[in-house]
């Protein structure tokens, strides 16, 4: 099956059996893209369909782009989604992205990397799509997949990598490791290892937003916030009491479901009684939306109209973005649960694959360049990885700071040191 930008090319999710809801045999047939407008449906007074009825239907895509389906895109170059400049950088995005997570891989491998490690491939068109439409001030709240957000946002490879490895020199001086990352510079507001966690922290730095507009008079204050999770979030009580809140208010928030269909193992149409995602949006006023989250131009087409009506201070978006990951929950899962012809039908779909061959077949670049860029990703990792390595471990006296408001407040001795620098402060832990 090709990879194709097409607005009538994609895939359509897997529906559940009828007969026997708990065995669904993968059968992925093209089809119109299930998507929604970005205009909140109202009719919910309606009689609704059965289930299964809703599950297959086919509901208009999402963007006036997407969605009109007569638009060739080869024939006239005003038609094209984006431009050469554009593309390459989303393209190198992604590659970065892939890059960088594929190398994390193997250093958790050598011994590198301790605790969990939850890696991106394949999802990331979501990141780039949405991410690099964002201004520095703008805000980015992660998961516990938070490492190709910062980087989408700007944050370093080295200063990434370096938090990865412990080392003082990462982001949060080794403190957060994989799940944690943070950058104040970039206004990434923290990875958090528990779902749902991060949810609340970006409905807050939206309220933050609209704040300093509208009481402090900040009239230059457009700034908006981007909050990432997955499917298995969207069954929780954050996130329903957040999008209630950010309707309420008119936050200038958009809500990224980054839907790879499996919440560790469990997969999502088996654990949620309406698989569709988007339609919580309307059920609190504000626009839902589901795109193809492996297709980058169509997910950032879609985030690119949620970003200008929040900065126009219209209210939040709820987009649900398809997609697929290509490794196992985290390196720590054998990734046996899920079913291997469903793996290598989304491993055709690979969206750095596919915006490479949209650009190459209209034009906008060509193998030379993409094959620079790709060089230019590997000496960035690699040199990320020498940094992290050489760059030293934080020391003792670090271990207790960034835990209490007051740092000296806990773990003070009577000689005014840390406790932590007293040799008997870990003693009796060293077997644990």
């Amino acid at each position: 099956m090709s990879c194709s930008f097409s607005a009538v090319n994609s895939i359509q999710p897997r529906s559940l059996s009828t007969d026997n809801p708990s065995i669904t045999p993968f059968k992925p047939t093209p089809s119109p893209f299930l998507g929604s407008t970005l205009k909140p449906r109202f009719n919910s007074l309606k009689k609704s369909p059965s289930a299964s009825t809703r599950r297959r239907s086919s509901i208009v895509a999402v963007s006036d782009v997407v969605k009109e389906k007569s638009l060739n895109f080869k024939s006239s170059p005003s038609n094209l989604l984006i431009t050469k400049e554009e593309g390459l950088v989303l393209y190198e995005d992604m590659v970065l992205g892939r890059a960088f997570e594929d190398m994390c891989a193997q250093m958790y491998y050598r011994g590198k990397m301790f605790g969990f490690v939850h890696l991106y491939n394949g999802q990331e068109a979501v990141s780039t799509g949405c991410i690099k439409l964002l201004k520095q001030e703008d805000s980015v709240v992660s998961t516990y997949r938070d490492h190709v957000h910062s980087l989408s946002k700007g944050v370093p490879a080295r200063q990434v990598m370096s938090e990865l490895f412990g080392k003082t020199t990462g982001c949060v001086r080794g403190q957060g490791g994989s799940m944690h990352m943070f950058s104040k510079e970039f206004n990434v507001l923290g990875g958090f290892a528990f779902i749902g966690e991060g949810i609340p922290v970006a409905t807050g730095a939206a309220f933050t937003s609209r704040y300093k507009r509208e009481v402090l008079k900040e009239a230059d204050c457009d700034h908006v916030t981007m909050a990432f999770f997955g499917d298995g979030t969207c069954n929780n009580g954050q996130f329903f009491e957040c999008l209630n809140m950010a309707a309420l208010w008119k936050l200038p928030i958009i809500f990224v479901v980054e839907n790879n269909l499996w919440a560790i193992g469990m997969s999502h149409l088996r654990a949620t009684s309406d698989p569709a995602i988007w339609k919580k949006g309307p059920a609190f006023g504000m626009p839902g939306v589901h795109v193809d989250g492996m297709d980058v131009l169509k997910v950032r087409e879609v985030a690119k109209e949620a970003v200008e009506r929040a900065r126009r201070g219209e209210g939040p978006t709820l987009i649900e973005c398809e997609t697929y990951r290509f490794r196992g929950h985290s390196l720590a899962d054998p990734d046996e649960l899920r079913d291997p012809a469903e793996k290598a039908h989304y491993a055709t779909r690979d969206p750095i694959t596919a915006l490479k061959k949209y650009m190459i077949e209209n034009k906008l670049a060509s193998e030379a360049e993409f094959k620079a860029i790709d060089k230019k990703i590997d000496e960035v990792v690699e040199d990320a990885v020498e940094f992290a390595d050489a760059s030293p471990h934080p020391g003792r006296s670090q271990l207790l700071e960034n835990v209490f408001a007051d740092p000296k407040g806990f773990g003070i001795g009577p000689d005014g040191k840390y406790r932590c620098e007293d040799p008997k402060f870990t003693e009796g832990t060293a077997h644990v």
